[in-house]
């Protein structure tokens, strides 16, 4: 007599998640300017634009609960950061992503991330290890986007006005057919 199966066990929930500093409208609407119809080029939409400090992957619901706790201890003063200077990733290769990157004079922003990093590490995510440049994601690329170097002269000059970071928010992002749609899961004020 053999046993009857069991049911598997449902696979752990995860959610893909990232830490990010949210932009003011008036910043979102400034950059959505910036989109013009080029072949190759798929803009991020304006409700989607945010300054990444750590893309976590995904992440189990039974770890939500720690994660959240520690993100919620750190404590970085509120600061202004001017957006200037557009660019794209890789470097030398055909570009992958065009973006608007950090002025100078942003050492809070490079405070917050490490103090981010070290309750990452504390709630036992694993942490990649490449250099931190700060960057808004304009629009993602292929390698059809011949336009691309054109639209970066144009722009060469382009700077928004900078912002006073008061707050950063943990982010659920779903990938869908026609782009990822990134949901806030938690917010946490900056304070001292």
């Amino acid at each position: 007599m053999t046993a009857p199966d069991l049911p598997a066990a449902p696979a752990e929930s995860t959610r893909r998640l990232f830490v990010a500093l949210p932009l003011p409208d008036s910043i979102r609407d400034l950059l959505s300017q910036l989109a013009e119809p080029l072949p190759g080029v798929s803009w991020t939409r304006p409700t989607q634009l945010h300054l990444t400090l750590r893309f976590l992957g995904d992440v189990s619901a039974a770890c939500l609960d720690d994660l959240v706790a520690r993100l919620a201890a750190v404590r970085v003063a509120p600061f202004v950061l001017p957006l200037e200077g557009l660019g794209t990733f890789p470097p030398n290769r055909p570009p992958r992503v065009a973006w608007l990157g950090v002025g100078a004079g942003h050492p809070r922003l490079f405070q917050l991330r490490q103090r981010l990093d070290d309750a990452l590490l504390a709630s036992g995510l694993p942490l990649d290890v490449r250099t931190f440049h700060p960057h808004v994601t304009l629009a993602r690329c292929t390698e059809q986007a011949a336009g691309l170097p054109a639209w970066l002269h144009r722009h060469r000059d382009f700077g928004a006005p900078p912002f006073r970071a008061t707050a950063f928010t943990l982010y659920a992002s779903e990938l869908r057919p026609g782009g990822a749609i990134h949901t806030p899961v938690q917010r946490f004020p900056l304070a001292d």
